[in-house]
């Protein structure tokens, strides 16, 4: 299986408004980084704001932050909301029960269909148990570097009230 760019680009925008650490994130810094079209960009934005994946904030000062926290977006949550079609071969039938390519032949007497959905549900399965979260945590402060982004600011000391 192949994801599309548009996924690619999805999961590395949420790495990169994850590494943030709250402060929001333009869609030209994403792109700068990434080197990847402003344009695209903002398609897959859009497609994660109305996902639930991101806030957008707007007007001067305005960017983007993530939806949720880090430890509740699955990947395998991202894949399902970017990818048009996981169909892994025309065989699979559509909604009227047909194959989505046509006839097949041999449709419902081999075992291929079968054993292709057991394969993507058991690769869905791995990416729902990776959360953003995850993807982050080892090396925050190496990604932050190749991205060129600064290191978050520390926490504020606790106040002892006594």
């Amino acid at each position: 299986m192949r994801l599309t760019l548009h996924t690619d680009y999805a999961l590395r925008t949420l790495i990169f408004v994850g590494l943030r650490s709250g402060r929001l994130a333009s869609i030209a810094e994403i792109a700068a980084a990434f080197r990847i079209s402003e344009n695209h960009l903002t398609k897959v934005v859009h497609g994660l704001g109305r996902a639930g994946f991101l806030d957008t904030v707007r007007g001067r000062g305005g960017g983007l932050r993530l939806a949720r926290p880090p430890e509740a977006i699955r990947v395998g949550d991202v894949v399902r909301a970017t990818e048009e079609d996981l169909a892994l071969v025309a065989c699979f039938a559509g909604a009227d029960g047909l194959p989505s390519g046509g006839p097949c032949l041999i449709a419902g007497h081999c075992r291929l269909q079968s054993a292709l959905a057991e394969a993507l549900a058991a690769f869905m399965a791995v990416l729902d148990g990776v959360t953003l979260a995850e993807l982050l945590a080892p090396r925050q402060e190496a990604l932050r570097a190749l991205l060129g982004l600064e290191a978050p600011p520390p926490p504020l000391p606790q106040v002892s009230r006594a």
